[in-house]
């Protein structure tokens, strides 16, 4: 079974899948090992590996790791051309559909289209929507583009209707890493509403409410980040996945 079945199997058994993205600079080594199995254990779906920025050379060595210890997806979310590699799964081929931006519209994704065949990973294509949140983030400097304002759903929901119309299998609606401020539920709940693929949502979510909170307006997919970077939110993996997998929780 492919990576983006695995995933939309999940969306439907459970009614939303729930990935945690690992930065290789932050979590690697035994603290990565530890992590990985701790959120097996605790019903995660599968992971996203990558960063905007990222400053070691560890990322075949954490995909290799996180490979080792568990059987969950690994799904590259990279940030540059040279975060692709053949040890993952499959990777997210990003379209920054929100800006304006060419090299991060089709640029640096002509560069990266050969390396990818040549890996073997899965590609599943994905527009990539920055919503504003309350600060600038690390994605909004490093793409040089202008996130949509969150007060404008309209102009959320008709940019993803665009991506799915390009063919696009997800919409990502993204506030950013350390976002001070979610995603808000109007926008997730519009712009899920209007359209037939999944909607993923990330950046800034930091208890189980507001993750469950995404899922019941729409979002099929629940990503969180850095807040499992500190160990002793470890202890809430589990909390979150039962939030995010609403058919199977009745209780947050």
């Amino acid at each position: 079974m492919k990576v983006q079945e695995k995933i939309n199997f999940a969306i439907s058994e459970k009614g939303a899948a729930y990935l945690i993205l690992i930065d290789p600079d932050e979590i690697n080594g035994e603290k990565l090992i530890s992590f990985v199995r701790h959120c097996e254990q605790s019903g995660v779906d599968g992971f996203l590996v990558g960063g905007s920025l990222m400053m070691t050379n560890v990322l075949d060595e954490v995909l290799e790791t996180i490979s080792s210890v568990s059987k969950l997806p690994t799904i590259l979310f990279p940030g540059s051309v040279s975060q692709v590699s053949s040890k993952a799964d499959a990777i997210l081929f990003i379209s920054l559909v929100s800006g304006r931006n060419a090299e991060h519209l089709i640029g640096t994704h002509v560069i990266a289209a050969p390396l990818i065949k040549k890996s073997g990973l899965e590609s599943i294509s994905t527009g990539y929507m920055l919503i504003e949140s309350g600060k600038k983030t690390t994605a909004e400097y490093m793409s040089g583009s202008s996130p949509i304002p969150r007060n404008k759903p309209e102009i959320a929901t008709a940019t993803a209707l665009a991506a799915e119309y390009l063919g696009m299998r997800y919409v990502y609606l993204e506030s950013g890493s350390g976002a001070e401020k979610t995603v808000p539920n109007e926008m997730v709940k519009m712009v899920s509403s209007a359209l037939s693929v999944p909607v993923i949502v990330g950046g800034g979510i930091r208890d189980s409410k507001t993750a469950r909170e995404k899922v019941e307006n729409g979002a099929s997919i629940i990503i969180t980040g850095n807040f499992f970077e500190t160990e002793t939110n470890w202890n809430l993996v589990k909390e979150f996945a039962d939030a995010v997998h609403i058919k199977l929780s009745t209780k947050v």
